[in-house]
């Protein structure tokens, strides 16, 4: 007669099954973040060999963030601005942020004309010119300003919100949810003022992440299955040599 396995371990195995689905369903949604993240970067890719378009049809489009687009903004060059503090290339200094008001174009638009280093205390003047300013900026979706941002401080900003800067700036009306970068000057003759848009920093670590979870779930199939065959045996009834008496 064989030796009789100890009772099956039910309490480990149903402590295991439900933290294998985790594991399992925590990797899978890791390489649904990878396609995600992929085709975001495809298509920041996409938008930047396209041409510079209207406000109309560039924000018209399905997905405008990262398309350029030309914009006239009357007097831009001495609007009033708002001060948003930021850290450019390891130099912490401000952006200058105006409204574009677009010929033809309902909403007030939020330019972004560049960074002003700390070590400057001067400005550009602002004064009431309606002089037309052409330039070409890059669209960006301007996220909601962190719980911890600090509040603002007059024209002073530590985080972007569009609709307090623009009501700041004295718009009553609707104001677009975009940023736009200003990529060209819109103040030639004071080139302390740096036009740019931040880079398109995609952090794509997906694959790393799925790897790791799965990797976590089949140490989690080893250890159970190491386990089954580490539990101890039933003891041999006494007087049962395991053979049949004649």
């Amino acid at each position: 007669m064989s030796e009789a396995r100890a009772r099956f371990p039910w309490g480990l195995t149903l402590a295991v099954i439900p933290a294998l689905v985790l594991l399992l369903s925590l990797g899978a949604w890791q390489v649904q973040r990878l396609h995600w993240k992929e085709g975001l970067i495809a298509e920041a890719r996409r938008a930047a060999t396209v041409p510079a378009g209207a406000p109309a049809a560039v924000l018209g489009s399905a997905n405008p963030e990262f398309m350029k687009v030309s914009l006239t903004c009357p007097g831009l060059a001495g609007a009033p601005f708002i001060e948003l503090q930021t850290i450019h290339d390891a130099d912490p200094g401000v952006r200058l942020i105006s409204v574009c008001r677009h010929p033809g174009y309902e909403q007030a638009l939020l330019v972004d004309r560049g960074f002003v280093s700390g070590s400057l205390s001067a400005r550009p003047a602002e004064q009431a010119d309606a002089t037309p300013v052409e330039i070409v900026a890059e669209v960006r979706l301007t996220p909601p300003p962190g719980a911890m941002a600090p509040p603002p401080e007059g024209r002073h900003f530590y985080a972007r919100d569009n609709v307090a800067m623009a009501r700041v700036l004295g718009v009553q009306g609707p104001v677009s949810p975009w940023t736009f970068y200003a990529l060209n000057a819109s103040n030639p003759d004071w080139p302390a003022l740096q036009p740019s848009a931040p880079p398109a920093a995609f952090s794509n670590n997906h694959l790393g992440y799925a790897m790791t979870w799965f990797g976590l779930a089949i140490v989690l199939v080893g250890f159970y299955i190491a386990m089954l065959r580490r539990r101890p045996r039933a003891p041999t009834p006494a007087g049962d040599t395991g053979k049949s008496s004649t």
